[in-house]
């Protein structure tokens, strides 16, 4: 990025849910860490060349301890004769006022996202290196803008702008290509970094160095901006965003443009990130080859369940059976299952070494073709993130200046009603039923002709994440004809057709018809989060793929 042209600002995104707990579990073990280290071993490499090139760098590595990484960032810059002017934001952190603000006993961390004006007035004061603790991803980009441009509170469409281009950013290669539903269309073995290009107005232009791999496509930006977001109103610590309003449009090679972005006042509240020991957990992997699969699987849980000594059974013990195997397979891996044994308690002793016992006990008494993909381990705590909203006015929002200086950084402005998110469709356009968004619909196309039983990935590309414990899943048609199907082909009991796992938990559709998308969250999917491990894929990362890779029946015409 320093080296493959211009650029203003060098931002890194450092932090997510599961790196919260991970951090405070290192400040635990020494209160001076809690930040991302790899951030310093990346600043012995670059930072005297971003002071040479005049690039100022904004970074939320400071994780849970922004003042200790500060100080090593200074620390560092001496030992190379170097001298930044290093700045920090604080005041995320609520652990130390838990009780005052009504926060749960047992925490290892609460942090509120804190919004973008710690990071201007530090970028103002004339930083060149920027860190935070737990802003919201977006914050790190709208900073430098309300800095260049000197955006107030007031501003809320040209903050909404900056706040869609930093969500396009946040991801690194996923906006260039990276994870994305049509990568057979690019060379994305490498893809690079995107930049954007940010303009006075809010509106911006995603592009990428020139020689850099991977592409900038409307599809590619499209993909980012339906990552791990929900309805129409995004919310955020300085504006609520629309994105029933965004515009993309192709301005040339890899450039693509987002304007006509709205914006709201925020809310009142700031989302506020938990983290807690949730319990202990362990996990035994047994390999199930050729012939009477489910017969094998049967048996080796009964077998086990039966040897766990009285009193000794975990509060929870999940199998999971893995068809990973092929009938007349030429490999011995290719005619294996996986039956996958989870176990969970409070009680480390419960998910220990006797969990281990029990099933390398089994060896010569179970099934035929007995292994483990490994030997059992002795169990691990895992964490729980759950998300709490509180009041904005009660967070020391604080930016500590180069020279020491602290500035209170003050709540954004009381909010003011909320506009309508669109005008509801024409006549044609049927309203669907419960748990539908409804407004945006298009004009459904005419029914009738032939259709073909066919994956859906054949003409919609997806997206899917996770938020705490739930899924989001965005889905967008390539073109308006499968935008009308999709639209009225994709309802909430189809996904759970589609996607059976999915059939206990709530999903709530939206509509954003400027990007041809839907967007479902899928409450619950996750369990207790990434941390919890509660499924397969505990972050739902790939459950968009798993989606695409569905048959239904889609009109001949479309495909």
């Amino acid at each position: 990025m320093l080296t493959g042209g211009p650029l203003d600002v060098l931002t890194g995104d450092y932090l997510a849910e599961l790196t919260m707990l991970i951090l405070a579990r290192d400040r635990l073990r020494d209160p001076s860490l809690g930040y991302a280290k790899t951030f310093l071993r990346q600043m012995e490499e670059c930072l005297g060349l971003a002071l040479d090139r005049g690039v100022r760098i904004v970074t939320n590595a400071g994780g849970l301890n922004p003042a200790r990484l500060a100080d090593a960032v200074v620390e560092l810059a001496k030992r190379q004769g170097l001298e930044p002017a290093v700045a920090y934001v604080e005041g995320d952190d609520l652990l130390p006022r838990r009780a005052e603000l009504g926060l749960p006993e047992g925490l290892l961390a609460a942090n509120a996202y804190l919004g973008a004006f710690g990071v201007a007035e530090c970028l103002t004061a004339g930083a060149d290196v920027v860190v935070t603790g737990r802003v919201t991803d977006a914050s790190l980009v709208v900073g430098p803008a309300v800095a260049r441009f000197g955006w107030t509170g007031d501003d809320l469409d040209a903050l909404a702008g900056a706040v869609v281009a930093g969500h396009v950013l946040e991801c690194g290669a996923q906006a260039t290509g990276g994870n994305y539903a049509f990568f057979r269309e690019h060379d994305v073995t490498r893809p690079g970094f995107p930049v954007a290009e940010l303009y006075a107005d809010g509106s911006s232009v995603v592009t990428k160095h020139p020689g850099t791999g991977g592409a900038v496509t409307v599809g590619t930006v499209t993909a980012q901006l339906l990552y791990e977001t929900g309805g129409p109103r995004y919310l955020g610590p300085d504006v609520t965003a629309r994105l029933d309003t965004v515009r993309l449009t192709r301005e040339g090679p890899d450039r693509v443009r987002i304007d006509g972005v709205r914006g709201e006042a925020p809310p009142t509240t700031l989302k506020a990130g938990l983290n807690r020991l949730g319990g202990h957990r362990n996990e035994v992997v047994f390999v199930l080859t050729g012939l009477d699969i489910e017969a094998k699987a049967d048996l080796v849980r009964r077998q086990f369940e039966e040897a766990l000594a009285p009193g000794s059974r975990p509060a929870e013990l999940r199998w999971t059976l893995a068809r990973t195997d092929h009938p007349d397979a030429e490999t011995e891996e290719t005619s294996s299952a996986l039956l996958r044994l989870t176990a969970r308690d409070p009680d480390p002793a419960r998910v220990g070494r006797d969990l281990g016992r029990a099933a390398v006990e089994l060896g010569l008494a179970g099934y035929p073709g007995f292994h483990l993909v490994a030997p059992p381990g002795p169990g691990a705590p895992y964490g729980v993130f759950t998300a709490v909203p509180v009041d904005a006015a009660a967070v020391e929002h604080t930016a500590v200046l180069p020279d020491g200086r602290r500035v209170a950084v003050p709540p954004a402005a009381p909010p003011r009603p909320a506009g309508p998110l669109r005008p509801e469709p024409p006549p044609p356009a049927p309203q669907l039923p419960g748990g539908e968004a409804g407004y945006g619909l298009p004009v459904p196309l005419p029914g009738g002709g032939p259709t073909r039983r066919a994956p859906l990935g054949l003409v919609a590309g997806a997206r899917s994440g996770d938020k705490g414990g739930d899924a989001n899943l965005g889905v967008w048609a390539r073109d308006e004809p499968c935008w009308r199907w999709l639209a009225h082909a994709l309802t909430v009991d189809r996904l759970r057709e589609l996607l059976p796992e999915t059939s206990e938990s709530e999903i709530v559709r939206h509509v954003l018809p400027n990007l041809r998308a839907l967007n479902f969250t899928i409450t619950g999917l996750l369990g207790e989060g990434v941390a919890a491990q509660h499924r397969f894929d505990p972050q739902a990362k790939a459950l968009g793929e798993w989606l695409r890779s569905r048959h239904l029946d889609i009109p001949e015409a479309l495909l």
